[in-house]
């Protein structure tokens, strides 16, 4: 059964680094998960400190990947249909163009809502767009960042205990 555990939740700190990526997906939340599913293990010993700062750093990100966008937007003079737009074009631009597709998605989708809103200023609307999607790059990275963390975190308590588990 632990071997058992380890993999799913190996695999759920994995999903965590994808999640990082994608806005349906809680990334470093997926990986928490994964590194407390290694703690319920016969072999590592429950840290509930360990899970308790883990799962900080989890919610602080989870509420900054909300925060960083609209502070993003704002600051460049967007509106919610530049963040709307943003969130769109990511979801149409990873079905259409695949990785690419995060890059171009955030901000043609920014751009677009921004014309929906205000047709009359593109310059407003590509300032904003490109505003959304520093926003969205800035989340996106530490999002990343705390995943793999996690991950390697996850390899090093496994690490510690490779005797006892395999």
């Amino acid at each position: 059964m632990d071997i058992a555990l380890v993999i799913i939740g190996f695999i759920l700190c994995l999903v965590g680094i994808i999640g990082s990526f994608l806005p349906v997906l809680p990334g470093p939340f997926t990986s928490w998960i994964g590194l407390l599913i290694l703690h319920f293990t016969n072999v590592v010993p429950q840290n509930w400190t360990f899970l308790g700062v883990t799962l900080a750093i989890a919610l602080v990100v989870w509420i900054l990947d909300y925060i960083v966008p609209a502070w993003g937007t704002k600051h460049f003079g967007g509106t919610k249909y530049g963040m709307i737009g943003s969130s769109v074009g990511l979801i149409i631009g990873l079905l259409f163009l695949g990785p690419l597709g995060i890059v171009i998605g955030p901000f043609a989708g920014a751009f677009i809502g921004e014309l929906i809103k205000d047709s009359n200023d593109s310059a407003k609307a590509l300032k904003a767009a490109f505003g959304s999607f520093l926003g969205f790059l800035a989340g996106t990275f530490v999002k990343f960042i705390v995943s793999v963390a996690f991950v390697i975190l996850y390899i090093n308590k496994v690490w510690e205990h490779w005797g006892e588990l395999f």
